[in-house]
């Protein structure tokens, strides 16, 4: 796929997987089922869901460290300030070649474009918070949040 194709497949999925409403009890079980799915995949994460800068999920598996913290912030800071997932501005930044200073003038201490951070978006109001995961690669991270938010959709 080229990276013009990624790009647009990334919106398409923010088009995609959107919510009418966002309930206290829905981060729980989106919460529950990324804990899960990362079990079944044999994998260690931290994950974080957080609306309107309240978070309401938060767990680190066993073999994170407080540093999965600190890549969730930023990269919760990247989906906050630029409404898309942190993936989608990370590719978008490669195919510029330009990093996220470059181009934006923020510190990559305070955000990073690298996936795993994914809008929380209430379909006719926007982006309202973030599902974010960190602990694999920027890919795998990505894509764990949107095959659980896929399926919690599609319920």
């Amino acid at each position: 796929m080229s990276e013009g194709d990624l790009l647009t497949s990334l919106l398409q999925l923010e088009q995609e997987i959107q919510f009418t409403t966002f309930t206290n009890d829905m981060a729980l079980e989106i919460g529950l089922a990324l804990l899960q799915e990362a079990r079944n995949r044999g994998k260690s994460i931290t994950a974080d869901i957080t609306r309107h800068g309240h978070q309401l999920f938060h767990v680190a598996m066993e073999g994170t460290t407080p540093d999965n913290d600190q890549w969730i912030r930023r990269k919760n800071n990247v989906v906050n300030r630029f409404g898309h997932s942190s993936f989608y501005i990370g590719r978008r930044l490669n195919n510029l070649s330009q990093t996220i200073e470059e181009k934006y003038f923020v510190s990559s201490t305070e955000y990073t474009a690298h996936g795993g951070g994914f809008p929380i978006i209430l379909a006719h109001t926007g982006v309202i918070g973030t599902v974010t995961v960190s602990g694999m690669s920027q890919q795998e991270d990505h894509e764990l949040v949107v095959t659980v938010l896929r399926k919690f959709l599609s319920k």
